[in-house]
């Protein structure tokens, strides 16, 4: 088929929708469901395949595929999801990923996203991260948290984002835990002596910290002695 494309429209999405359904693997989908944990239909088609396609329309007019808004399939989530990473402007941006954020329902769906941040979007990138987190559902927020990990290294957010995991004491989130756990541990790794601070004192629950420090003792990045010193904050 065909995919780049000066537009889009409705019958070209019906035939994309077909196109994609041949290069379905049957054998793989139930293996494939384990580790997505989605309840949308698969094709589980080979993520470099995926890859291909997202190329090949990101070539023509993408945002006229975009509209289209192609959700039959969790391949259609990662396409799309490829596609709206590569929206320079950010207000354009910003409008898609909040509608695709609401949509999705797994963890691989959120992480497929790419955040362009740089010094002149930066504060509002950061502000769309604040206000995905206070959604109230859980892969929206996960999306946020997402977002905070490009700022890991700026000095002028690492501490409000601190402040900012504090508030989630209280989360029952599987994959939200784990995207804080995966934060935590990069801050480690970037800002040591930073998120020791932040360790000393924070409101974290227990299988947030955790995990975070597991993933940092699994990490070939932290030395042998802070993988023990680690140890001591550790919570039963």
């Amino acid at each position: 088929m065909n995919l780049i494309k000066d537009n889009w429209n409705n019958s070209d999405g019906s035939l994309f929708q077909t196109y994609l359904k041949s290069l379905a693997r049957p054998e793989k989908v139930e293996w494939t469901r384990k580790i997505l944990n989605t309840k949308m239909p698969l094709l589980a088609i080979m993520s470099p395949e995926i890859k291909k396609i997202s190329k090949e329309i990101s070539k023509g007019n993408f945002m006229s595929f975009l509209d289209l808004w192609l959700w039959e399939y969790y391949e259609n989530t990662a396409i799309l999801g490829t596609l709206i990473s590569k929206i320079k402007d950010f207000e354009v941006y910003r409008k898609y990923i909040v509608k695709y954020a609401e949509l999705v329902d797994n963890w691989a769906s959120c992480d497929v996203l790419t955040f362009n941040v740089n010094t002149k979007n930066e504060t509002k990138f950061f502000n769309l991260a604040k206000n995905l987190i206070k959604s109230e559902k859980p892969f929206v927020r996960r999306t946020g948290i997402d977002i905070f990990f490009k700022f890991i290294e700026k000095d002028n957010f690492l501490n409000e984002i601190f402040d900012i995991l504090n508030d989630f004491e209280a989360e029952k989130e599987y994959y939200v835990n784990m995207c804080i756990a995966w934060l935590v541990a990069e801050c480690f790794v970037k800002r040591r002596e930073k998120t020791l601070q932040f360790l000393k004192t924070s409101k974290l629950n227990s299988f947030a910290i955790n995990r975070a420090i597991q993933k940092c003792r699994d990490s070939f990045r932290v030395s042998k002695e802070d993988k023990e010193m680690l140890l001591s904050f550790k919570r039963n």
